[in-house]
Order: C-alpha cells, then structure tokens, then sequence
C-alpha cells in the first residue's frame, strides 16, 4: 500500500525550514511523537542488516572510524532537513545513507555544511562522502566519482497564483530568479540564452529559507530547485498557501549522486553494491515511497552514470 507523509501544519513547517544549524551534529534517534506529519521510517532502516562480506571490502580507515561521515547541505526537505528539535537529520536521503551504513556495519554521522563547501571538505577527508542532492554532472566526475541513487531535475517554483504568469524557462528573461550557490540551478539560470529582452538576473544564496523569503515578498520571481524538493515546499510551506510548481517537464533531468574520493575506489565500489542490495530487496523503494518520492527511483545502481 503507498504510504504518503501527512501534511505538516504551518507552525513546524515554519520552524524546519528556520532551523539552519551549523556543525557536525551525529544522527540522533527517529523523528519522534514531536515530529508529527514525518513518515515513521525507524522500522524499515532497522531491518537492515549487515552484510559482512561486503563490509570486508570498505577502505581500513573507514573500518577502523566505524562510521560513514556524509557531508550535506541540510536544508532540502524531503531529501534533507532538521526535525522539529533542529538537530537531527531527517529526510529520504538521510533514511537511505542510514540504511547504507547499516548494509556495511558503520554509524552514520551527518555534517552541514555549505553546499559549495562539499567537494572540497570531501577531497580534503573532511568527509568520507557527499550526499546533498547532488547532480552527478561531466564537470563535477573530474574531481570526484559518484554513486548514482536517484533521478531528478530542475523545476520553477512561484508565489501562489502565479501572479508573475511563468509557464516556462523563456518567461524568466529579464526578471530576478533564486537559486542554490554552486548548484547546477545556478549554472543552468547564468548561461540560459534569452532570445529576446534582458537575461534571467540571478541572486544566488546558501540558505532555501532565504531565497523562499525573497519570494514571498517579491523581491525575486521565481526559485529553480529540483524536483522533490520544489514539490514538497509547495506542498507544506504556509499550508500549501504561498508558493506553487509551474506545471512542465523536469529540466536537464539527471541523476543525484553519493560523492566519493577519487582516491577511495574502494569506498564507492562498497556504496554501490549496498546501495544495489537495497534496491534488490526492497528497501530502498519502501524509504522513496514513505518520502513520497518514489518517482525519482533507480532500478540500477551506477558509477558515473554508467
């Protein structure tokens, strides 16, 4: 039976999506009887066990730290983002890294940081990994490899009523549009060719919760954001009440991916075979359907995309 998450009351919506906590907070127990509205994974992420012939495959640091130090951005729900106590990680990715850990006998330990920041604190063993709804892209493999684990893409987000009348990229020329510093919204809204008029004027920010306030109060007219994420703002923030999807096909779909050193093979070859484990006996799926975000899935886990 599908199971959706119930709709989150605008007080905690506020509250998450206020929360921005800084640090390298370790993942706490479940979401509890505080964090009514989030879909109740505990069971589905305890249920896996490990596996100790692929766990014998993990790199001797890494076995001998006993935990997976995942570096993210935590502020994307449903991927990402605090509960309602602004410290622990929440989130289907959040579920899945969980449930990676647990394939290979490790702790899990999340650590927010700057999204621009991930691939440097990751090449410079700040971390072991990245998981940030991160776009796996050309650019990004020359300095890292990635563990492909979901299928998303770029969408526009507007005030209630479209009162902007934005049915598609080419209405976004010439007006002010918000996006994630360093993301691939970034990168696509600055090199958009306007055909006629001025470009797309791009203010680029590290905080959702800032660029959804230049929103709401006009001073931009529209955020890119991928898919899951856009969705569930729309569908929560304000009680559905301040901002909508504008209804077209995902942009430059692609897929996210877990980062991984370069100088770690032996890491990503371990996460794929987890994380192909987990699609194989059905937990990844369960996680994706109780975020309600099943439409991303991934039958093949992929280096690379290959």
């Amino acid at each position: 039976m599908r199971r959706k998450p119930a709709r989150l009351g605008p007080a905690l919506v506020m509250s998450l999506f206020a929360l921005m906590a800084c640090g390298a907070p370790a993942d706490g127990p479940p979401a509890g009887p505080a964090d009514e509205g989030l879909p109740s994974t505990s069971a589905i992420v305890g249920a896996v066990t490990k596996d100790d012939a692929l766990a014998a495959t993990l790199p001797t640091a890494v076995v001998q730290s006993g935990k997976l130090r995942v570096g993210s951005n935590i502020q994307n729900p449903p991927n990402n983002f605090y509960a309602a106590d602004g410290r622990t990680p929440v989130g289907s990715e959040v579920d899945l890294a969980k449930a990676l850990g647990a394939k290979l006998g490790l702790a899990v330990e999340h650590q927010d940081m700057a999204f621009g920041s991930l691939i440097t604190s990751l090449q410079a063993g700040r971390i072991d990994v990245t998981m940030a709804a991160m776009n796996d892209t050309p650019e990004r493999q020359q300095a890292i490899d990635f563990v492909d684990y979901f299928t998303s893409g770029i969408t526009i987000m507007v005030q209630k009523g479209n009162p902007a009348g934005i049915k598609s990229p080419d209405d976004l020329c010439g007006k002010s549009v918000a996006v994630n510093l360093g993301s691939s919204q970034e990168t696509y809204a600055k090199e958009f060719q306007c055909l006629s008029g001025d470009p797309i004027a791009v203010t680029a920010t590290d905080s959702d919760t800032q660029n959804q306030n230049q929103l709401r109060t006009g001073r931009v007219a529209a955020i890119l954001n991928d898919l899951p994420t856009a969705v569930y703002v729309a569908r929560t923030a304000g009680d559905g009440e301040f901002f909508e999807v504008v209804d077209l096909a995902p942009i430059n779909g692609g897929p996210y991916g877990i980062g991984v050193d370069k100088d770690t093979p032996e890491l990503t070859a371990a996460l794929q075979k987890a994380l192909q484990a987990l699609i194989d006996d059905g937990t990844y799926g369960e996680i994706l359907q109780a975020w309600d975000v099943e439409q991303g899935a991934v039958a093949k886990a992929t280096v690379n995309g290959r």
